[in-house]
């Protein structure tokens, strides 16, 4: 069984990799911080794919999260506060050389590789999966959702766009209900992930574990027809119609605009959901997804993302918006206005800065 956050011996490492029978296992660490995802633990797990994808010992590879809580909450946003607030302002060159940009760079170049794996990888989406926590779940060639999932985007309640893949993802979903969930920040339940094509199959959280042993046993294929089961009603989907019309303007004034000529409880407090982030992240956002969605690739969408970070870490939004959610926790953050270009969080790097996959 998974260890439990009250169980997990402070200096045990942060990403635990075991083979069992067929399958190689790389279990997130860090209950306690809902295995919130460090630089090292990006480099541990990258060195284990890197090994099993040529390992003809291995024949698929599994990732999950110790204990109850989830498989990953995200990155260690704490971390990138400190540079939030001393790059504020500083320049590209100042970004790019900062300890959350070498994060990024290394986290990036992991989600790529997921999104490519010569192998069957399984993520288990069990319990809080978010932003990092998608990076390492949401490009997985097999997704397993549960009955506890929690899948959320919340990068622009915090002053940052989406990213680790994040906007190639929520682009391609049908209905504006990816464009939607990243400028709501709205939690999805497992029957909302798969409903919006964000994973594959449903499993219970109380099966996971059998799931796991069978799988060191038995071929993939077989496995799922034996686990998978009818996934919940998704109830945000059950909006696409309302959705879809509100979400599809060239603006975030215009998208509030629609919300609330709506007129439904729901439309209003969703109007009311995206007027409390901040107005550069959801600007950049919502030109991000409409840019990943002409993109030819994953790939491309991280470059861009690698880009919107940096510049969100210069802008004030990012150490402000970590201040009142994290640091300080009084939900109360004092945004500054939206951009006039915000094209410009977008736009490329100077060469020798640019992300390079």
């Amino acid at each position: 069984m998974p260890a439990t956050a009250d169980s997990t011996p402070a200096d045990a490492p942060a990403v635990v990799t075991t083979v069992t029978g067929r399958i190689g296992v790389i279990t997130l660490n860090r209950p306690r911080s809902i295995n919130a995802l460090d630089h090292q633990m990006v480099r541990l797990m990258d060195s284990a794919l890197i090994a099993w994808a040529d390992d003809p010992a291995i024949d698929a590879v599994v990732v999950r999260g110790a204990g109850d809580r989830g498989l990953c909450a995200g990155g260690d946003i704490v971390a990138i506060h400190t540079d939030a607030k001393a790059l504020t302002g500083a320049g590209d060159e100042a970004a790019a050389a900062s300890a959350s940009a070498a994060f990024w760079r290394d986290e990036y170049v992991m989600n790529a590789r997921i999104g490519d794996y010569p192998k069957p990888y399984v993520a288990l989406m069990d319990g809080i999966v978010m932003g990092g926590g998608v990076g390492v779940s949401g490009h997985a060639n097999t997704r397993i959702v549960t009955d506890r999932t929690r899948l959320a985007m919340p990068e622009v309640g915090i002053g940052l766009v989406p990213d680790v893949g994040g906007t190639w993802l929520l682009s391609h979903v049908d209905d504006e209900l990816g464009t939607y969930a990243a400028l709501t920040t709205t939690h999805l339940r497992g029957g909302d992930v798969i409903a919006l094509g964000l994973a594959d199959h449903f499993v219970p959280a109380d099966r996971l574990d059998a799931f796991v042993d069978a799988l060191a046993e038995r071929p993939l294929d077989e496995v799922l027809a034996e686990f998978a089961q009818t996934p919940p009603e998704s109830e945000i989907a059950a909006g696409r119609e309302w959705i879809a019309k509100a979400f599809a303007a060239d603006t975030v004034a215009q998208i509030v605009e629609n919300c609330v000529a709506t007129a439904t409880p729901e439309s209003f407090a969703t109007a009311e959901a995206v007027e409390g982030k901040s107005p550069a992240a959801l600007a950049a956002t919502l030109a991000a997804l409409r840019a990943a969605a002409g993109d030819a690739s994953l790939r491309d969408s991280l470059v861009r993302e690698y880009r919107s970070s940096l510049r969100c870490l210069q802008h004030p939004d990012l150490a402000e918006g970590i201040r009142a959610q994290v640091i300080d926790k009084d939900r109360k953050p004092n945004w500054q206005p939206g951009p006039a270009d915000a094209d410009a969080f977008l736009a490329p790097l100077p060469d020798h800065l640019e992300l390079r996959l």
